[in-house]
């Protein structure tokens, strides 16, 4: 992606500011889970951004769970931003680094069932999902009645 000047990379450590920015504006209005700073530095080498004259405009993460599973989080577009495909080019990131690496299942736990069902992810009750995957909904909000969809791309 380098259209207008726009360029998707891994993310860098002077980042985390804007990527925490990003994130946590969602996460306000409860449709994402928060990041603290200290989590985006620690979790910093599963982060892709894209990036407009060096302003971040979105991220996205593959935070691996276990030997073959990883989950897609953190997705966030400018709310000024969307609709112009880098959302699903920061997924796409994901997808195809989860394939470098040989993990054999990536999911998603989101409010935006239909924007990842058209890249190719589906649907599946979260029951389904080993527990390993809760770890982080200890964290938000609406745990224990969380009303997220699961999704998952089997890739081997």
């Amino acid at each position: 992606m380098a259209e207008n000047n726009m360029n998707l990379r891994k993310a860098r450590i002077g980042d985390v500011p804007e990527i925490h920015t990003l994130v946590n504006s969602f996460a306000t209005r409860g449709e994402m889970l928060g990041r603290s700073r200290s989590e985006l530095y620690e979790g910093l080498r599963d982060f892709f951004v894209v990036e407009q004259d060096g302003k971040v405009l979105g991220c996205s993460a593959l935070h691996i769970n276990w030997e073959d599973l990883a989950e897609v989080r953190s997705l966030a577009v400018a709310s000024d931003q969307q609709g112009k495909g880098m959302g699903k080019t920061l997924v796409n990131a994901c997808i195809e680094e989860a394939r470098s690496l040989g993990i054999a299942r990536i999911y998603a736990l989101t409010y935006r069932p239909g924007f990842f069902e058209g890249v190719g992810f589906s649907r599946v009750p979260k029951e389904s999902l080993p527990h390993k995957v809760w770890g982080d909904c200890l964290k938000c909000p609406q745990f224990p009645n969380c009303d997220e969809d699961a999704l998952i791309m089997e890739l081997v």
